[in-house]
């Protein structure tokens, strides 16, 4: 598993700057490169999700040979959400992944707004949407499955 965090990714006005992955780090608010760090990985990497009830109820047959990449949670520290961290490490994950060639990318993401900010812990059908991602199926009565394919 990854663990990308959007300021070690220096980002210009003309879009992302110079690549960077990041190992989460045990450091304090002061240090500002941990504001919203997201892990993702390879499917291998992050299985736990396959034998989940509702996604392995789901027929993804037609992703045989495809790469698939999974974003599977955000950490925004309490001092900066609602400032777009989570849409910037997002992006930076979304980078970084098509820079390893790319594949299909997941995401799962709230529908419920039960739970305060619980419930932003898997991101936003919102932010995602703003990236590209396409509901794909629903995954029980609180979650919903996106995907994007990056080339």
């Amino acid at each position: 598993m990854h663990f990308l965090s959007p300021s070690r990714r220096p980002f210009t006005e003309s879009g992302l700057g110079t690549e960077g992955r990041d190992r989460l780090e045990s450091k304090g608010k002061e240090d500002s490169g941990h504001q919203g760090p997201i892990p993702y990985g390879p499917r291998e990497e992050l299985p736990r999700i396959d034998s989940g009830r509702n996604y392995s109820n789901l027929d993804l047959s037609a992703d045989q040979g495809r790469k698939l990449w999974r974003l599977t949670c955000f950490f925004v520290d309490r001092d900066f959400r609602k400032k777009g961290v989570a849409g910037v490490a997002l992006r930076a994950a979304l980078h970084s992944i098509r820079e390893q060639g790319g594949g299909i990318v997941e995401a799962y993401p709230s529908t419920s707004k039960e739970g305060g900010s619980w419930s932003l812990w898997f991101g936003t059908v919102a932010m995602f949407e703003r990236e590209g991602f396409k509901a794909h199926a629903k995954l029980g009565e609180k979650h919903l499955l996106m995907r994007k394919m990056l080339a």
